[in-house]
């Protein structure tokens, strides 16, 4: 095979993201996701937030919580940390866009081949993600994030709104992260 003949896989390794419906819950394979992480130099945490402000058009997400924008999303991950999303077909070089914005201020790093994302829809999520994980979303409103531990792997979990989450995960490990997520699904039917 030579290198022309390469053809693009999901983190699950499927040609098309997977897409799996039980009863009133959908789980969808998120492909279109393009990430980077930017985190605030020493004495430069003021400057940060201010450009991350203009590029996200909104204050950056404060603790436990999300930016759920157009074009841009973020999400807190620590002090002066956040994760920056974007529509993978028009923001395929986000780490380059988020550098330019941010400057010397802060150290940015290409994330998206290291994440897969699965989207949780429907009725009964709540029960299906405190089966994964010890996160009460009956009290996980929209806008919502936190990083929790899913079947031994660190994932990222962010409430999108009723009957809505978006669950971040180690690409390495997306077959055991879907595994967990797909059990816990037929668990509450």
């Amino acid at each position: 095979m030579s290198v022309h003949d390469l053809k693009p896989i999901t983190a699950l390794g499927g040609s098309e993201p997977l897409v799996e419906t039980f009863g009133t819950l959908t789980l969808s394979e998120v492909t279109n996701l393009a990430l980077a992480s930017a985190a605030a130099r020493l004495g430069t945490e003021a400057t940060c937030e201010k450009a991350l402000k203009t590029l996200l058009g909104a204050p950056p997400p404060s603790p436990g919580t999300a930016l759920l924008g157009e074009p841009f999303s973020a999400v807190w991950m620590g002090p002066d940390q956040y994760m920056i999303g974007a529509d993978f077909e028009t923001h395929e070089d986000l780490a380059e866009i988020v550098k330019a914005k941010l400057g010397e201020s802060a150290s940015v790093t290409e994330q998206t081949d290291a994440w897969a994302g699965f989207d949780l829809s429907g009725s009964g999520i709540d029960t299906v993600i405190e089966l994964l994980c010890p996160i009460n979303t009956r009290a996980f409103p929209a806008g919502s994030a936190t990083r929790t531990t899913i079947h031994h792997l660190g994932c990222f979990v962010i409430s999108g709104g009723d009957n809505f989450v978006r669950i971040l995960g180690p690409r390495a490990s997306a077959g055991s992260l879907h595994h967990a997520i797909h059990t816990a699904m037929q668990a509450v039917l």
